[in-house]
């Protein structure tokens, strides 16, 4: 027969546990990777706003042109846009945002003071620069497909500001201070002919001229990338080694765990082939569940070995029994054929009904060791046990009331017959039969004035073909069945039956069955 894969329980554990390891490890690693990542670039937009925030404060001040101090080129990178996102100022060796090229003004304007008269001359200069500039800075716009810079990047301004760059909007931070609102993107930066990864912080400030500026300032996310590969890196590699080692652990640790089962297995087939039930498996000093599972089995063994010793001696019984009536039927029978006149018709007839109620008591254990079950029907003791003595000698029935059980009235009827008959052949002159209610008990009590039973033998009268020779000595035809039987019906109807002593000597059999509640119908 082909075994099917993972068909052990060995091999299945081991798939579980793999499989239940691997998704928590790859969860685990999956919010280590985010976790990180999350708080690696909050670090880069720490970094990004406080440099924007360092120059924004110089702009802040009406520090500009050459003054200003930019924060670290190549780790944080800074551009100051106008309101038509026109460079105005920019680190020294930026290059690029996002692909778009960034082009220096040629002499870095300082915010003008409020209120300061200028010559003529000058005026002309600075028109000059302007239109320069503006020129300079349309084909900027143009080559990058607008500009980069918060809510700026590109958009015109509204012709109603008229470009002087004296109205703004209500939402542009008030004069000399810095706005509240950030705005962080991700994109890149080329810095002296270097393109890397950058957090972007960018955050408006109004000069003291009345200016309001764009300042984005990034932060290298160099940092980030390699501590997120080497996480990655880190458990592509210790994933797998992890999880073989915990199939190995597993494997091995079952089936460590397994080998007493398979001892079990094999001693039990052994017992089987060799049909010796005395035999036992062996049980593991520990104290698991596979210990409890072997003394289980050596349990039930034992238990299966007692069942079998009790049929076979149930059969030898039997046996014994059936033979001695047989044999003097057929020597009566054998007698009659040969002489007719002295055939005893009589001693032939109770042979006979010998043989037919051993045949009967044979067949009800049979039906009773095959797990019969009794009925349910509602069974008034009082009215069975007056039934069942009607025609008896010698039997009084005391009843204290209407007394009902569940079960099965044949059944009850037997058990009643078969205390009758044992106490019938070992009465003097007296049955006493007392059927009461006892709480939730029913009890139906039988006693005799006759010799009674030994108190070493009162358990071993209820076993099979069992006959007491000397005290029971006018036992005058029984099998040794009847009580057995009453003990099984018994049982059968969650009862027991006991013997005892009665008050007045002699033997007392009480019977007690779970009474139906309410009164008979």
């Amino acid at each position: 027969m082909r075994r099917r894969p993972f068909a052990s329980v060995r091999a299945r554990a081991t798939l579980a546990a793999t499989c239940v390891v691997a998704v928590a490890l790859l969860a685990a690693g999956t919010a280590l990777v985010l976790s990180l990542r999350a708080n690696l670039v909050g670090q880069a937009d720490t970094q990004a706003e406080s440099a924007a925030r360092r120059v924004a404060s110089q702009l802040a001040a009406g520090i500009g042109g050459d003054r200003l101090d930019w924060p670290d080129e190549e780790d944080h990178p800074v551009r100051v846009e106008d309101e038509r996102g026109r460079t105005v100022a920019a680190s020294e060796g930026l290059r690029a945002v996002d692909g778009g090229p960034v082009r220096h003004p040629r002499t870095s304007p300082a915010p003008a003071p409020t209120g300061r008269a200028t010559s003529g001359r000058a005026s002309e200069d600075s028109a000059d620069r302007e239109e320069s500039d503006d020129r300079d800075d349309r084909d900027d716009s143009e080559d990058r497909g607008g500009g980069h810079g918060g809510r700026h990047g590109g958009e015109d301004r509204d012709e109603g500001s008229g470009g002087d760059g004296k109205d703004h909007d209500d939402d542009d931070p008030a004069v000399g201070e810095i706005s509240d609102d950030v705005t962080f993107t991700a994109g890149t930066a080329t810095v002296d002919d270097e393109t890397h990864d950058y957090r972007f912080a960018a955050l408006e400030v109004t000069t003291p001229a009345d200016v309001t500026l764009t300042v984005r300032a990034g932060a290298p996310l160099a940092a980030e990338h390699a501590a997120v590969n080497t996480a990655l890196t880190t458990l592509s590699v210790g994933l797998p080694l992890l999880l073989l080692t915990v199939a190995g652990v597993t494997w091995l640790v079952t089936r460590r765990a397994l080998r007493p089962v398979e001892g079990i297995r094999a001693e039990m087939a052994a017992i089987t082939a060799s049909e010796d039930l005395a035999r036992r498996v062996p049980v593991p000093a520990t104290r698991d569940e596979v210990a409890r599972l072997a003394r289980t089995t050596n349990q039930t063994l034992a238990a299966l070995e007692k069942s079998v010793e009790r049929q076979r001696r149930f059969v030898a019984d039997a046996s014994h029994e059936l033979r001695s009536p047989l044999a003097s039927l057929r020597t009566q029978l054998e007698v009659g054929a040969a002489h007719p006149e002295l055939l005893d018709v009589d001693g032939a007839v109770e042979d006979t009904v010998r043989l037919q109620h051993l045949a009967a008591d044979l067949l009800l254990l049979a039906r009773l060791d095959a797990g019969e079950r009794p009925g349910e029907a509602l069974v008034p003791l009082d009215a069975l046990a007056r039934e069942v003595a009607r025609g008896r000698e010698h039997v009084v029935v005391e009843c204290a009331g209407e007394v009902a059980v569940a079960g099965s009235r044949g059944q009850l009827a037997r058990v009643l017959a078969n205390l009758l008959d044992n106490a019938g052949r070992h009465a003097h002159r007296r049955i006493t039969v007392s059927v009461r209610r006892e709480g939730e008990q029913a009890v139906v009590a039988v006693g005799d004035d006759g010799p009674g039973i030994p108190a070493e033998q009162r358990e071993r009268v209820f076993e099979r073909f069992v006959r007491l020779d000397d005290a029971r000595a006018r036992d005058d035809g029984g099998t040794g069945l009847g009580l057995a039987i009453a003990r099984d019906i018994a049982r059968r109807h969650g009862g027991t039956l006991t013997a005892a002593e009665a008050p007045g000597g002699g033997a007392l059999l009480t019977l007690r069955l779970p009474a139906a509640p309410g009164r008979r119908g």
